[in-house]
């Protein structure tokens, strides 16, 4: 097995020669090695750096290497973990492995014998993860993905719409920026409609010059023009039985438009350098990011094909009208790119989040799924903090200000981050157990509540999915 960059593995023993015995012995088969001294060091490392694997002396002078073991699979259930215990301790090795260690080796230990056991380790975590993405794609797959995840009251009616939509045949006709998700809506229509088993054809209008895009659509026969050395289906055809989504329908030429008008009026046309006209089933759905109307009074685009195509149209939200919905989709994306790039990326620290949450997101959901997955393979640690943001979403966050200070006078916004920060490090304390927070503020619950509320405190956005 070739050992890869994420194969890092941490020693963890208080006695000093056999450490760097075993961190020796291993760094000659070609692993990355680091050692820890005990549970303080250990603990500390492994908040800031991703490890392949974990092996631990269950003896760890003032701290039980049993405890070392609690903690790594509470808060890396799937990191493995390799214990070694002596001959007069058996009974702390059954209790490792009770406790979720992935194996336990005698001391002393056999170099051979443990770089076995590491091999094995990684090569079954490697293919846990490899499942583990293909489950995960095959979910996002099934529930069309994050675009649709939300709680916010515009999501909600959109997916109300899709779902009152998605048995009809109607045409529909979505608008958004770009970014917002409509190729996942338009999928989602599909997936839930009767044709869901049968052919979901995908072509952006705006993709290709105006002599291609006639056969691209139509398709054409051999001999049309120059290169067409055999007859081809269009993507009329390749949907027959199926959904056709017509993206970026707003760039659609003049010419272009006469010709899709036919085709979605009577469902029918002839491809290129063909006299015989073809007829298919095929549900339309169409998208732009233009102002169709704008357009049509512009004299750019028919009135007529607008009527035609505009029989129910659907509103994708841009992201920052859905603010809510960012610590939502930031949880999706970060559990799904630690699987797909391998990677134990634990939480977003909550000013980090806060800047997040405040920034414009021009690109819409496309840059957000885009920025976590920077954020998740560029870490060095299990922790995302404000200065792994990019710059633009930093910056606008200091320009920006704290959304409270243009609503609250000067001396109430200054006073109100002291007391927020209070308290979500008092809810830290205590577990977020608010009763004890409540008592070690000296307040009320019901008090520790209102100001919960009034400065947004919740757990995932604090400690975005610990």
């Amino acid at each position: 097995m070739k050992v890869q960059r994420d194969d890092a593995l941490l020693i963890v023993d208080d006695d000093l020669d056999p450490r760097e015995a075993l961190t020796d012995s291993l760094r000659s088969f070609g692993y990355r090695v680091e050692s820890a001294s005990g549970y303080r060091d250990a603990t500390a490392r492994l908040k800031a750096e991703r490890f392949g694997a974990l092996i631990s002396d269950v003896n760890l002078g003032h701290s039980d290497g049993i405890q070392l073991l609690r903690w790594v699979k509470d808060r890396f259930p799937d990191l493995p973990v390799v214990m070694l215990t002596g001959y007069g301790n058996v009974e702390s090795a059954v209790e490792a492995m009770k406790l979720g260690a992935s194996d336990y080796l005698m001391k002393p230990v056999i170099a051979d014998q443990l770089h076995k056991t590491i091999r094995e380790l990684l090569i079954a975590r490697r293919r846990s993860s490899h499942e583990r993405i293909a489950r995960h794609a095959e979910s996002l797959e099934r529930d069309r993905c994050s675009q649709m995840i939300g709680r916010d009251a515009k999501m909600l009616r959109l997916r109300e719409t899709i779902e009152r939509v998605a048995d009809s045949q109607v045409t529909t006709l979505i608008l958004g920026e770009s970014g917002t998700g409509k190729t996942m809506t338009a999928r989602t229509i599909h997936q839930l409609s009767p044709r869901r088993d049968n052919p979901f054809i995908e072509f952006s209008c705006g993709a290709l010059s105006e002599n291609l895009l006639e056969s691209e659509l139509f398709g054409h026969v051999s001999g049309a023009f120059t290169g067409a050395v055999q007859d081809r289906e269009g993507k009329f055809r390749q949907a027959d039985g199926g959904t056709l989504f017509l993206d970026e329908i707003g760039t659609a030429s003049p010419a272009l438009q006469v010709k899709l008008l036919r085709a979605i009026q009577d469902r029918e046309f002839e491809p290129v350098g063909s006299s015989q006209t073809q007829r298919v089933d095929v549900r339309l759905i169409l998208a732009t990011n233009h102002d169709l109307e704008d357009l049509v009074k512009q004299g750019k685009f028919r009135e007529d094909l607008y009527f035609r195509i505009n029989v129910v149209s659907i509103r994708q939200p841009p992201l920052r009208d859905r603010k809510d919905d960012i610590p939502l989709l930031v949880e999706n994306y970060l559990r799904y790119f630690n699987i797909r790039h391998n990677r134990i990326v634990e939480q977003i620290d909550a000013e980090a989040m806060h800047a997040m949450i405040e920034y414009s997101w021009p690109g819409n959901v496309r840059e957000l799924m885009n920025t976590v997955e920077r954020m998740v393979v560029l870490s060095r640690g299990v922790r995302i903090s404000r200065d792994d943001l990019p710059d633009a979403i930093r910056n606008s966050h200091v320009q920006n200000g704290d959304s409270t200070s243009s609503s609250q006078g000067p001396l109430k916004a200054a006073l109100a981050h002291p007391e927020r920060d209070l308290i979500v490090k008092a809810l830290d304390e205590h577990d977020w157990n608010r009763q004890e927070t409540a008592r070690s503020l000296g307040i009320n619950r019901t008090t520790l509540y209102k100001k919960m509320k009034k400065y947004g405190i919740y757990y995932e956005r604090e400690h975005h999915f610990a």
